[in-house]
């Protein structure tokens, strides 16, 4: 028995999520064909029916974090003219 965990990478997880979705051999076959427990694999499989809509939302929030984006640099350019405004006016000062 092994007794070392193992480090799946993501592109894996999803090749035997996806195996697992078609259902074209079963749970203990893909177990045996990639080597992992067949719980692992309905984990796998039902958060990958659970993800799937978010990959369909990545645009919008694209859409929405370009125009936080422009916020936050308008803020960014407004702050920096008044404290160059304000570091002006206390160098005449002295």
């Amino acid at each position: 028995m092994k007794n070392t965990r193992s480090k799946h990478s993501p592109s894996f997880k999803a090749k035997v999520a996806l195996a697992a979705v078609r259902e074209q051999e079963t749970v203990p076959q893909l177990s045996k064909r990639y080597g992992v427990h067949a719980n692992q694999i309905y984990k796998w499989k039902s958060q990958f029916l659970e993800q799937a809509a978010a990959v369909f939302e990545r645009n919008a929030i694209a859409v929405d974090s370009s125009s936080r984006e422009e916020e936050l640099l308008k803020k960014i350019g407004e702050l920096t003219v008044e404290r160059d405004f304000l570091a002006n006016g206390l160098e005449r000062r002295r």
